[in-house]
C-alpha cells in the first residue's frame, strides 16, 4: 500500500504562485519510485505536468517549462511542485503519484498510485 496526501492548493491570480506538498507512505512505498504531480481539468484528459526519478532528475510538459519545478526530499518522504507564473489554464484538480518504478515517464496512466488531490484555480 501506498499512501499518498497533498497539500496547498488554493486560489491565485493570473501571474502568481502556488507550492504544493505531498507526504508520501505506506508498507510498499519506497524512495525509488517514479513520482510526478497529475492535473486534471474539467473535460479535459489528465496530464502528467512533471515527474521526478529517485535520483532527482526532472521532467516537464512543455507548457509548464520554465515556470513549475518538481523536487522531492527522500529523508522526509515528502514532493513538491513550485509552480510560478501561473496562469488559467493552469486551474486544475492536482494529485500526487508513484510510479514503483525506477523508470519515469511523463504518460499519466503509468502511475498505480495517486493522492485524493488538491484544487488549483488561476483566476485572470
Amino acid at each position: 500500500q501506498v499512501k499518498l496526501m497533498e497539500s496547498g492548493g488554493g486560489s491565485v491570480q493570473a501571474g502568481g504562485s502556488l507550492r504544493l506538498s505531498c507526504r508520501a507512505g505506506g508498507d510498499d512505498y519506497s524512495s525509488t519510485y517514479c513520482m510526478a504531480w497529475i492535473r486534471q481539468a474539467p473535460g479535459k484528459e489528465r496530464e502528467a505536468v512533471a515527474s521526478v526519478t529517485e535520483d532527482g532528475i526532472p521532467a516537464y510538459l512543455d507548457t509548464v517549462k520554465g515556470r513549475f519545478t518538481i523536487s522531492k526530499d527522500s529523508t522526509e518522504k515528502m514532493l513538491y511542485l513550485e509552480m510560478n507564473s501561473l496562469k488559467p489554464e493552469d486551474t486544475a484538480w492536482y494529485t500526487c503519484a508513484a510510479r514503483p518504478s525506477r523508470r519515469c515517464t511523463l504518460v499519466a496512466g503509468l502511475f498505480g498510485y495517486r493522492g485524493p488531490g488538491t484544487q488549483v484555480t488561476v483566476s485572470s
